[in-house]
């Protein structure tokens, strides 16, 4: 008696649970277990016993069969013959691959069909669940966060905004050595006046090849200086404390750096430092706060319109 492709799908939940114990086996039982519900849902198979005189065969794998009434809806409205014929390869050739899968697995390891059942419930349901609530907060959020929320959370929340890092307010230039007027870098850098801060900016643009100069945002000092020679330095904390301004070089560039402030790894951030960080978490938090609303109103609501018992 020829096997049909439910009872492949059948045999294959039957052996599922032999991954359960190693999270290599459990992911490859998932890649399997989606391949099963992708060829099921998606191409509803049939045996061709009972189908081959009233429609028409595309594929077969075995004993498993897709028809030509199966592949509507795979094309969109207005697609080219030629991307049309690419489409429908395609989706024969992966259908083939999920059906040849599906049946390998099937002759190779069992599980629970009762448990896969309910995990495909679970499965379904949580997406569900999931769209609805992602719908919900998108609708209801509030996605202006205050200054002053901000920074209340940052106090409350010190010991969480321990640097990791050596973060600086800084100066830093990297140019050729054959540029010009590189002696005038350093004036221009400890310059207080616009007018030489322009020209600075300017020089930059034109002959350096990386640049950052200093304003009132925190960076990671490795990150600043990243593809110089100040990336190997032993000691960062100890250069930081003593040198406000150095020069170095290697055989193609010269370097410039001019330290406003610091912040050594592990001490407290500064909130600017981290103030996007915490509006992320506020906004998540509201996020949670609103899909577990919704989740209480519409439970309530069934509860007071007597529309869900328990029966014991």
């Amino acid at each position: 008696m020829k096997r049909t492709s439910v009872s492949y799908y059948n045999s294959f939940k039957n052996n599922l649970s032999l991954y359960s114990g190693s999270p290599v086996r459990a992911c490859f039982a998932a890649v399997l277990l989606l391949t099963v519900l992708s060829g099921c849902d998606l191409i509803k198979m049939r045996n061709d016993k009972t189908t081959s005189g009233e429609r028409e065969l595309v594929a077969r794998v075995n004993d498993t069969y897709l028809y030509k009434d199966e592949l509507v809806g795979i094309i969109a409205p207005g697609t080219s013959r030629e991307d049309s014929a690419s489409r429908v390869a395609s989706y024969l050739d992966s259908w083939i691959r999920k059906q040849l899968l599906i049946q390998e697995a099937a002759k190779k390891i069992h599980i629970d069909e009762a448990a896969i059942e309910r995990k495909i419930l679970d499965y379904r349901y949580s997406i569900i669940a999931y769209e609805y609530q992602t719908y919900y907060v998108k609708q209801h959020l509030d996605t202006a966060v205050s200054k002053t929320e901000i920074e209340t959370y940052y106090k409350d929340n010190i010991d969480n905004f321990i640097l990791k890092q050596n973060i600086v307010q800084a100066t830093f230039i990297k140019v050729p050595k054959t540029a010009p007027r590189t002696n005038k870098i350093k004036d221009l850098i400890y310059s207080s006046r616009d007018k030489d801060e322009r020209e600075l900016k300017s020089y930059c643009l034109s002959f350096s090849a990386a640049y950052h100069i200093s304003d009132s945002t925190w960076m990671p000092f490795d990150e600043l200086v990243k593809s110089s020679p100040l990336v190997e330095i032993p000691n960062k904390i100890q250069f930081l404390k003593s040198n406000p301004y150095y020069e170095t070089s290697d055989d193609t560039y010269l370097y410039f750096l001019k330290v406003d402030r610091y912040r050594i790894s592990d001490n407290i951030s500064p909130l600017e430092f981290v103030t996007d960080d915490i509006q992320n978490i506020i906004l998540n938090t509201r996020k949670v706060a609103l899909a577990k609303k919704l989740e209480d109103e519409v439970y309530t609501e069934a509860q007071n319109n007597d529309e869900f018992e328990i029966v014991k």
